[in-house]
């Protein structure tokens, strides 16, 4: 991993990612099958999306019985925090 920004930032300039990432925020965790219920993505789209996010350290997986649940991790939280307030930022200035 020679550029550990650079797949973060890569992941997070999708905005199908960010959704999943903002989506985990609010709920703590959830499954795929979960994720494609409540995102306008198919379940292949939201697998290989949770993929690129915990290649990025993004959010983690943890296998329950049948089931995996994804959670942000740490570093995807804070993430998450720093982007919101970047877009109200943004949002200020518009105004």
């Amino acid at each position: 991993m020679s550029d550990p920004l650079g797949l973060v930032f890569g992941a997070l300039a999708d905005p199908n990612r960010r959704e999943v990432i903002g989506y985990l925020s609010q709920h703590g965790t959830a499954t795929a099958t979960e994720l494609t219920g409540e995102l306008p993505m198919t379940r292949q789209a939201v697998s290989k999306h949770l993929v690129t996010l915990a290649d990025a350290g993004l959010v983690e997986a943890e296998r329950q019985g049948r089931e995996t649940r994804y959670r942000l991790t740490e570093a995807g939280g804070e993430w998450d925090d720093r982007l919101d307030a970047l877009r109200r930022h943004f949002e200020r200035r518009r105004d």
